[in-house]
């Protein structure tokens, strides 16, 4: 009789994104009220792996998950309620104890979002094992992979490949969808495929009010339909500008796109405001340098104060100079981060 455990580990990691055109709102369930744009990063990333453990005599979820090395009970309820979705796809979940260990190459409570890696990273690794326990490959890998970060974190469905992806059904891209990212490589013009972005660290910590509660907030705003409205056609526009290489055009739209986010946020039925005097202060300073340079840099914002700083490549030392000359006063001390576009989630092979 064999009574040898079978045991399998995997590993990915796996990149955050920010949005050009802005994911704020859904229709249901992890389902896009209108279709986003965003690019990958190339060193903001999660790293995670899970050895899965076969228990055959094991009834419904069960697992340990570990950041940085310290066993988070908190965070491990939050996966076992995503598994729980996914028994549908991964039916083997409930025959396998998983050991799963995360870690970011960026500072916890940095003010970077890390769902967005870290939910990817996740569903990277359940196809992973996937194939390895039914022992054939899973028909639209990455496809599968989207859908199931989306699940845990709408906008990890865009980190599962690398450069630009789109996420959303949009009338101009037959093969876009709500319920996985696309990658949209072959649509970009030289100009934009070279780009860095600086992420100024405005503040730390835990936001006041979260993403989460920030959609919900949405539903009942009385500028909802037209900012949804607004979103589909600016994916449109940014799309034809991705082929074309219009910088200024570029410009225009992405800050426009991060000022309404927040401009929704301020307006919404139950005020908050993410935004602080300093990005304030900062986007100011963006304004004042592009027009006395002529730099084509710009900025868009997260769903927090943190301000990236985005420009092309040719262009970095100059914006450097200007971040370390002007802008990291305003940052909490001092703290900064420079990422270039990604090439997206890579597997960790183990001996």
């Amino acid at each position: 009789m064999n009574t040898q455990i079978k045991e399998i580990k995997v590993g990915w990691e796996s990149p955050s994104n920010i949005a050009l055109v802005k994911y704020w709102g859904k229709k249901d369930f992890q389902s896009p009220a209108n279709p986003s744009i965003s690019f990958t990063l190339n060193n903001a990333v999660t790293k995670t792996s899970i050895v899965a453990v076969e228990n055959i005599e094991q009834l419904g979820i069960s697992l340990e998950f570990y950041f940085e090395n310290q066993l988070n009970e908190a965070f491990a309820d939050k996966i076992k309620a995503y598994l729980e979705k996914a028994v549908g796809t991964f039916s083997w979940l409930n025959s396998y104890h998983l050991i799963i260990h995360s870690d970011n190459t960026f500072p916890h409570s940095s003010g970077i979002a890390s769902s967005a890696s870290a939910f990817s990273a996740i569903a990277l690794c359940l196809c992973s094992l996937h194939e390895q326990i039914e022992i054939k490959p899973l028909s639209n890998f990455f496809q599968v992979a989207s859908n199931w970060a989306r699940i845990g974190s709408g906008s990890a469905c865009r980190s599962v490949y690398g450069g630009y992806n789109l996420w959303g059904k949009t009338i101009v891209c037959e093969n876009s969808a709500d319920e996985y990212a696309i990658h949209l490589e072959s649509e970009i013009h030289e100009n934009f495929r070279h780009l860095t972005d600086t992420i100024l660290i405005i503040e730390k910590g835990k936001k006041s009010v979260s993403s989460t509660q920030g959609h919900a907030l949405l539903k009942n705003h009385p500028f909802a339909e037209h900012r949804y409205t607004i979103a589909a056609d600016n994916t449109i526009e940014l799309l034809n500008i991705l082929k074309t290489g219009d910088m200024q055009a570029f410009i225009h739209l992405v800050e426009r796109e991060a000022l309404m986010l927040h401009a929704l946020m301020m307006t919404s039925p139950t005020p908050f405001i993410l935004i602080k005097p300093n990005t304030l202060a900062v986007i100011e300073k963006i304004w004042d340098y592009r027009n006395q340079t002529g730099c084509e840099l710009l900025f868009t914002l997260d769903a927090g104060a943190n301000v990236h700083l985005i420009a092309s490549a040719k262009d970095n030392e100059q914006v450097q100079k200007f971040v370390k000359n002007e802008l990291i006063g305003y940052c909490q001390n001092g703290l900064y981060f420079c990422n270039e576009i990604g090439m997206g989630p890579k597997k960790i092979n183990y001996a």
